[in-house]
């Protein structure tokens, strides 16, 4: 097959390369349009007091933390269906659709009723600082009761990913990026004859903003892609498509729970050293998503690639393209990061008027630069093994990188050695270049391609 260098002696077939930036492109779009809405939140609340944006801060961490559960089946979903899709096996990516969005309403919907009725507890236990738990537990109780609409639009998302269709969740998510804006204008502040609300008027244009994606989705999902799903596809249940996702999400789910959990000890121990730190901590990481936002687009497109290849029997053409998107990764995450360092100061006079978070978040900000390489490097090729349904070992790297230097070193050099916010954010560095070699070693040990990753038997795609 003819085909093109990517490398000395490396070759990969034909519009490759080609379909993967094609990839990238929806995916970093609709990946910015949703840390946007994270962000106009948090640059709307900093207008209203910085105390807010501490409070809501600490509420997403917990937010998040329980959020990445919705992951069991998104990311399995994802795995799996890029690889039914790159085999042409349209009966079983159709019955992997089916139970996935089943199981993740239902475990939306669960964790939303124990987040309104316990989040007030949750956030006693991380000792959250009592000028601050007024904003927190309103907003914990809305966006947190709410939050099955993310379980669902989460699965879908991966759906459409894995089928190679990211386009589509990018407009529906820049539909919301609007009426977000429009509604915190109204909520937040009082505007159009709405009462000034806060944080809770925050929550409010969130939620309702979710349940809108969540129903666009349904319509795109089943107009664009999915037009009939037959009865006789579930009749019996496919429980081993369900399990098939759960072998891939469960172990990917720990992964991301035990490294939400390192960050809400992180944030335990920036309680200790005052609001101005949290707070700084938080626009840092609203400002340092841009950087991030380029190695996980490149991520989840190579990983999509790399799934659809496996799917087809084609696992040296897998590997091969994830070298080459690893060298570009590096490359815009590089440019990306330089680019923050250049402006980092009138980045955060958009957001704080505090000259005190401002030197603190500098001094952040030249350490990250390290830190988003690795981070380049770990995204990448834990999405990789992933697509190839080797994620045990990859778990148990992450998990002992991030609490030996995130956790304990962190707290050694910010709290113990007295460095503050930059000694953790060096522990943090640490954390993620780690990480980021030992996958990639891993990855290129190439014990993978040894794995039957799916038995396709019906190809009517």
């Amino acid at each position: 097959m003819k085909g093109k260098k990517i490398g000395l002696s490396v070759r990969y077939p034909d519009g490759l390369r080609g379909k993967l930036f094609k990839l990238v492109g929806p995916i970093f779009l609709e990946t910015l349009l949703v840390l946007l809405l994270g962000i106009v939140d948090t640059l709307m609340l900093g207008n209203y007091s910085d105390n807010t944006v501490a409070a809501v801060g600490v509420v997403n961490q917990l937010l998040n933390m329980v959020f990445l559960l919705f992951n069991v089946t998104a990311v399995g979903t994802l795995v799996m269906c890029a690889l039914y899709y790159g085999a042409k096996d349209n009966k079983s990516f159709i019955q992997i659709v089916g139970t996935s969005l089943l199981f993740n309403a239902g475990v939306g919907i669960l964790l939303s009723g124990l987040l309104y009725l316990f989040g007030e507890q949750m956030l006693l236990l991380m000792k959250i600082r009592p000028d601050l738990m007024g904003d927190a537990s309103v907003y914990m109780k809305i966006v947190g009761g709410f939050g099955f609409y993310q379980a669902i639009s989460f699965t879908i998302s991966a759906i459409l990913r894995a089928a190679n269709k990211p386009n589509y969740t990018m407009q529906v998510i820049f539909i919301i990026n609007i009426l977000n804006v429009f509604g915190n204008y109204s909520l937040i502040y009082g505007n159009f004859g709405m009462p000034a609300l806060g944080a809770e008027g925050a929550a409010i244009s969130t939620s309702i903003c979710r349940g809108i994606a969540m129903v666009l989705l349904f319509i795109v999902l089943f107009k664009r892609l999915i037009k009939r799903i037959p009865l006789s596809y579930f009749r019996p249940f496919p429980t081993d498509k369900l399990k098939s996702v759960l072998s891939v999400g469960i172990p990917s789910a720990v992964e991301q729970i035990s490294y939400d959990a390192s960050q809400v000890a992180i944030v335990y121990f920036i309680n200790m050293l005052g609001n101005e730190v949290l707070a700084a901590r938080v626009y840092v990481m609203n400002i340092v998503i841009i950087g991030y936002l380029f190695s996980l687009s490149m991520g989840q497109a190579t990983a999509v690639c790399t799934g659809n290849l496996i799917g087809e029997g084609k696992k040296e053409a897998a590997y091969r393209l994830s070298w080459y998107a690893w060298k570009r990764s590096l490359i815009l995450t590089g440019i990306a990061s330089g680019f923050i360092l250049l402006f980092a100061r009138p980045l955060l006079s958009s957001f704080t008027s505090n000259q005190s978070i401002i030197a603190i978040a500098l001094s952040v900000l030249v350490v990250d630069f390290v830190l988003e390489q690795g981070r380049a490097t770990v995204l990448l090729f834990l999405f990789c093994l992933r697509s190839a349904r080797d994620v045990v070992v990859p778990v148990l790297i992450e998990i002992v990188c991030m609490w030996v230097f995130a956790v304990a070193c962190a707290y050694t050099f910010g709290i113990v050695w007295g460095f503050g916010l930059v000694g953790m954010w060096i522990g943090f560095a640490m954390d993620e270049c780690s990480r980021g070699i030992v996958l990639a070693l891993r990855w290129k040990a190439q014990k993978w391609k040894k794995k039957e990753v799916i038995q396709s038997n019906v190809n009517i795609h």
